[in-house]
């Protein structure tokens, strides 16, 4: 099992950036300096290229409830540089951020600092959070557990600090994607021999974040079964949704030239049944 110092210290010098390399502050248009206010912008508009779907009125309002918890106690777990958390802010809430990585826990107080927004920003291991039961009215985690070398743990310190009849929201890698199974399963474990010599969650870890650098410590995708075995008994109200906003890449990848060419509707059935990412979302049992 990989030990959290590993998996804190790979995130340290890795932060997700969203840049043209992983952890790294260059895009299309440039190189940013970490920390100033353009760096934020342009990692921001990167972030949010990604989840267009998921946009309204304001970034991810399609699936994040602000307005029912301005005022309110909110948690996110694994705040990475902090943007998730300026738009809970920036709606109102009484946020607090904590993350296993020191460079997301001063890249996020920076940004709080410079855009003067009140919240709390903490150093904390998702396996073991330093924080009351039944503190939040809300909490989530996005694109961040699933590199957590005890899940279930993870989730149940999640569920621990929810207030009974809170809500929560919750994204992890999607193991039966078209992204996990091209990538990683058939390109890098098939077609390049790497399953000869590595189990399915060292390939993921292998193939997943960071793959131009030798991967990431941990990162094991999930499954709707699998959440619900480990939330269920939380939470009877809870769904799993798949999210495919990877879809144009993936079927780029798969069918060059082609995979550009498909219209919305004609992906729209697979995106649901195979994208990258479950989102999980329900309330904690009263």
């Amino acid at each position: 099992m990989t030990d959290s110092p590993d998996v804190q210290n790979w995130w340290r010098d890795n932060p997700m950036t969203y840049g043209a390399e992983h952890g790294r502050t260059s895009y299309a248009d440039g190189r940013f300096e970490m920390g100033t206010p353009a760096f934020f912008d342009r990692l921001d508009r990167e972030f949010y290229s990604w989840n267009r779907p998921l946009h309204g009125d304001r970034p991810f309002d399609r699936i994040f409830p602000y307005s029912a918890y301005s005022g309110r106690n909110v948690l996110e777990i694994g705040c990475g540089l902090g943007t998730l958390a300026m738009n809970w802010a920036e709606s109102g809430a009484h946020i607090t951020a904590v993350d296993l990585n020191p460079t997301s826990i001063e890249q996020t107080r920076k940004r709080f600092d410079m855009m003067k927004l009140d919240g709390r920003v903490e150093l904390m291991d998702g396996r073991k959070l330093d924080l009351p039961d039944a503190q939040f009215d809300y909490v989530y985690s996005w694109g961040v557990l699933h590199h957590s070398p005890e899940l279930a743990q993870s989730l149940n310190e999640m569920m621990r600090v929810l207030k009974p009849g809170g809500g929560f929201g919750l994204m992890l890698y999607n193991r039966r994607s078209f992204l996990h199974w091209y990538k990683t399963l058939y390109t890098e474990g098939f077609l390049h021999y790497e399953n000869r010599f590595l189990g399915p969650l060292e390939l993921a870890s292998r193939y997943g974040d960071g793959a131009r650098a030798e991967g990431n410590p941990h990162t094991w995708p999930e499954t709707k079964e699998s959440l619900h075995a480990m939330l269920g008994p939380s939470s009877k109200d809870m769904s799993v949704r798949v999210l495919g906003t990877d879809l144009d890449t993936v079927f780029h990848a798969m069918l060059p030239g082609l995979g550009l060419l498909l219209p919305a509707w004609a992906k729209k059935p697979w995106a649901r049944r195979f994208g990258w990412s479950l989102w999980a979302h329900g309330h904690k049992d009263r």
